[in-house]
């Protein structure tokens, strides 16, 4: 009997090579890349690592590794280091107005407090350094009003909307996490790979 399959085979394969063909064909109207001809970026592990060694010997707490334009926004990459902590510092919640922030645990545990409805609201000074490069103008405040605590550890991710207030309230020994900043307003500056090189070679610049 004569096997069907290499005809088959043939027909398929045509079909195949028609439907590819045809899904090339772009039409002006179809929806376009919001980001035109961007390239894509990648952060080696052990420059993220050297961050939070700087941290470590600087006694520094948010650095910002990267700030990329992605088109309609920029995405800044951090990196937090955060010590042991018994009880809050005074008005030491956070929030910012045009920025989220995507938390992800790389090792450590605390509780993280979040809520959008912040007590003793104080305007961050607009010429401090986090506000400028990191977050953009925001709020600090004494409390979170009926916030919900989160014990995170580990491997957690935590997504923090802008205008949401974050209040860490205990820290066991440390906590280290890599953060994402969504500015659709790229309202912070650019940083590159070569200007993250340059500021690991030296010492951080002092203040907030």
């Amino acid at each position: 009997m004569r096997s069907i399959f290499p005809g088959f085979l043939t027909g398929f394969c045509i079909l195949v090579a028609g439907g590819a063909h045809a899904q090339t064909r772009v039409n002006p109207t179809d929806p376009q890349p919001t980001c035109t001809m961007c390239p894509g970026t990648h952060i080696p592990a052990q420059e993220l690592e050297s961050y939070t060694k700087k941290a470590l010997a600087e006694k520094l707490l948010d650095q910002q590794v990267r700030d990329i334009d992605i088109g309609k926004a920029h995405i800044g990459i951090g990196m937090v280091h955060r010590g042991k902590l018994d009880k809050p510092s005074p008005n030491s919640v956070a929030e910012h107005d045009q920025i989220s922030e995507v938390y992800h645990v790389i090792s450590g545990a605390a509780t993280l407090v979040l809520g959008p409805d912040i007590v003793n609201r104080q305007r961050r000074p607009a010429t401090m350094r986090t506000v400028v490069e990191f977050n953009g103008p925001g709020n600090n405040g004494s409390e979170v009003k009926d916030g919900i605590a989160y014990d995170i550890k580990a491997g957690d991710v935590v997504v923090i909307p802008a205008g949401t207030g974050h209040w860490f309230t205990r820290i066991d020994d440390h906590i280290d996490y890599l953060m994402i900043r969504i500015d659709p307003d790229k309202v912070t500056p650019l940083k590159s790979e070569a200007q993250s090189k340059d500021y690991l070679s030296k010492p951080a610049p002092q203040g907030d």
